[in-house]
């Protein structure tokens, strides 16, 4: 797979069928990986998406591909769950939404990462 300069760009979308109903989508990811920029270790983690679209929601497939695209790079937990949280926002302007992104223990220290958007 080639990675774009942009990886938001692998993002892709489908119209909400229901754009008048609140409704909620939870999207586990539990294989995440990318690599610790410190040590060059990799780093595993479950990725939870809760959001309430407004228009558009997000392709499953896509969202795979985008999530792969972290697999080798070097990039601290706080700073990769902040960035996907920005990018989904940006490519779907949900009404809200939240991940949690629970990485394994390394060195017996476990990190959970939660970040949250709510549209104003």
């Amino acid at each position: 797979m080639t990675i774009p300069a942009n990886p938001r760009e692998l993002l892709e979308t489908f119209d909400n069928q229901y754009p008048g109903r609140d409704y909620v989508i939870e999207i586990v990811c539990p294989e995440f990986t990318s690599v610790c920029p410190k040590t060059g270790q990799p780093d595993f983690g479950t990725l939870t998406f809760t959001y309430t679209p407004d228009r558009k929601c997000v392709e499953l497939k896509s969202l795979k591909l985008y999530l792969q695209s972290f697999r080798n790079a070097g990039i601290f937990y706080e700073n990769v769950t902040n960035r996907i949280l920005d990018d989904l926002v940006a490519v779907l302007a949900p009404r809200r939404m939240k991940l949690v992104a629970a990485f394994t223990p390394r060195g017996g220290i476990s990190t959970s990462v939660t970040v949250v958007h709510e549209s104003e």
